[in-house]
């Protein structure tokens, strides 16, 4: 058997891949199979500890999600202390976030890559990883609260304004400042107006007009205002 150094500069070698033409292979079960060799006869060694990260990489890199990130998540288990856990942290949250769906559909890979981020960002503010999981952290919640407009338009197209309207509400509370709260605010309103909830509809669209004045739902909310004074 060769020493743990040597099997892990063969697998990073394999790992570079192998150019041909504008392609370029890797053979991932070759490299992985070399590392591995590493845990299992020096799992005491540091280079074992490298293996063990170098694998979930790999896994990553083959687009193998699931066994990236179970790979991700020992790493951090088994060794809580050591300076990558917020890198396998942040890596497991962007393997969920390569198996989410468009936003019209089961947001459950959205929410596990949230919950791997919260973790990080709780943890290891202060980490390298942290600006990164920020944008992240934006991003995702900015994709589910499209979720959330694409369920409410519906609603809206079906004329289920009480449906529509609690959507457009959810999305207000639980997830303002993504842009989205003139575009909710406005429908929200709609919702009331065809409920004849007039006078909530219209504090609605003066809040509109007031502090979304840069906006074409502020026009709008000012054209249903003139429509239908219901505050005068």
């Amino acid at each position: 058997m060769a020493p743990a150094e040597e099997l892990y500069e063969e697998a990073l070698d394999i790992l570079k891949g192998r150019s041909w033409l504008v392609f370029r292979t890797v053979d991932y079960v070759k490299a992985i199979g070399k590392l591995q060799s590493i845990i299992d006869n020096y799992p005491y060694s540091d280079v074992a500890v490298m293996a063990e990260l170098k694998i979930a990489d790999a896994y990553f890199d083959d687009r193998r999600y699931d066994e990236a990130l179970s790979y991700y998540r020992d790493f951090a288990d088994l060794h809580p202390q050591h300076e990558k856990v917020p890198y396998t942290i942040l890596r497991s949250a962007y393997c969920r976030e390569r198996q989410m769906h468009a936003a019209n559909r089961d947001q459950t890979a959205t929410r596990d890559a949230l919950l791997h981020l919260d973790r990080l960002l709780a943890k290891y503010p202060h980490s390298p990883e942290a600006r990164e999981a920020e944008i992240l952290w934006r991003d995702l919640r900015t994709h589910l609260a499209k979720n959330i407009t694409e369920i409410a338009a519906f609603y809206m197209q079906r004329q289920e304004y009480e449906s529509a309207a609690e959507r457009y509400r959810s999305l207000l509370n639980e997830y303002p400042g993504l842009g989205l709260d003139a575009e909710a605010l406005y429908n929200l309103g709609v919702c009331y107006v065809e409920m004849s909830r007039t006078e909530e509809a219209d504090r609605i669209f003066q809040s509109i007009v007031q502090n979304y004045r840069d906006t074409k739902y502020a026009a709008a909310a000012a054209k249903r205002i003139e429509e239908e004074p219901t505050s005068n």
